[in-house]
């Protein structure tokens, strides 16, 4: 069960297409095929887009990671005021396709691209077709609703999945990044890495969780905090775009191994003002019903003036000892295989190592 969301007012809407139909006008389907909206509330449907995604992850880094939550994110009701999604049905009506894109922040719409493995041939190309133009159409739909004159189209790829990069690559897409997918495994000591994972000082700076002891919810305050250390963090960042707090906080909070408990706050209090906000971590929890669970740094950033302090290493230490205190078999993060940073070193340096390797693909659509 994840953590509730704090009342704190919305400015979200939606800015997609929601008919298929009216998006994929070109492309030819087999005889009976037609495109459709998923029915989240069909149990049979979510599990269909479950196979669907497990599939194209398995053939892809050589296992599944996905499940149901995953899918729920994507077409349910709670996500869908940021995405849209649509399927490619066959004559019998069996979902053989599926496109689902999110409204990401100004200017950025990530697109998720999944055809059935068992499809072959003008089959499969015509599916990945009528994704990639309904995918076109969303982009116009929000890019106009935005006022801006292009709208980018982000999506993912494995590295070794050379059917997919065969399809991007024909419809326009540019491999712009690459990015290792690192996992630190649990090592006798690490719960011992840090004083108190909840809340420890060293060298002047502080790290604290977010959600401070006696309370349901963190601060509005702290949560406002981490937003805006990460916006400056990664603002000179690749394909950095500004993403208001409450579009930051809706999508972290829909993520299925979301936890406050897990929202590290890093801040200066060697000074005789106030403390001063200069690291952050997002982290997630995913557990597993086989073994140990594992813990997931979906973000960490430090301010340009406090970086050198060891803040990064500090935050890193933190969610290392809280996962081994809770019992966790690994802790997992992305970085960027072109990063001019040097956050690859300190990932090695403190044991991480790549467990696969993914890529993004661009494709600026003109809204006019």
């Amino acid at each position: 069960m994840t953590d509730p969301l704090p009342e704190i007012k919305t400015d979200l809407v939606s800015r997609f297409e929601d008919d298929p139909d009216e998006l994929v006008e070109r492309t030819e389907l087999p005889v009976g095929w037609h495109v459709d909206s998923p029915d989240a509330g069909d149990r049979f449907q979510v599990a269909r887009l479950t196979h669907l995604l497990r599939a194209h992850e398995r053939h892809g880094r050589g296992w599944a990671g996905a499940g149901v939550d995953d899918v729920l994110l994507e077409v349910s009701e709670q996500g869908l005021l940021t995405r849209e999604n649509v399927v490619v049905r066959d004559a019998a009506g069996t979902i053989q396709a599926w496109g689902s894109v999110h409204d990401r922040a100004g200017g950025r719409m990530l697109f998720v691209h999944v055809v059935s493995r068992e499809l072959h041939g003008a089959e499969a190309d015509a599916c990945s077709d009528a994704l990639f133009e309904w995918a076109r159409g969303q982009a116009r739909a929000i890019g106009a609703a935005r006022g801006l004159p292009t709208q980018q189209i982000d999506t993912g790829a494995f590295e070794d999945d050379e059917r997919q990069a065969r399809w991007l690559t024909g419809a326009g897409f540019r491999h712009v990044r690459t990015w290792w997918q690192m996992s630190r495994p649990g090592e006798e000591g690490d719960a011992d890495l840090v004083p108190d994972p909840t809340d420890w000082e060293r060298k002047g700076i502080r790290f604290r969780l977010v959600d401070r002891e006696g309370s349901d919810l963190p601060a509005e305050e702290d949560l406002r905090a981490v937003h805006d250390v990460l916006e400056q963090a990664f603002k000179d960042h690749f394909n950095s775009f500004e993403e208001t707090f409450t579009e930051f906080l809706r999508r972290t909070r829909e993520e299925p191994g979301h936890r406050w408990s897990h929202w590290w706050i890093a801040e200066i209090v060697d000074g005789e003002g106030d403390p001063e906000p200069v690291g952050a971590l997002v982290g997630e929890a995913s557990e597993s019903s086989t073994g140990p669970g594992s813990s997931y740094v979906s973000y960490i950033g430090v301010l340009e003036a406090a970086r050198g302090r060891g803040v990064a290493t500090g935050l890193l230490r933190t969610i290392i000892a809280d996962a081994a205190r809770r019992g966790r078999g690994s802790v997992g993060l992305e970085v960027d295989a072109d990063s001019s940073t040097g956050a690859q070193r300190l990932y090695s340096g403190l044991g991480w190592r790549t467990k696969y390797v993914t890529q993004s693909w661009h494709f600026d659509v003109p809204v006019g």
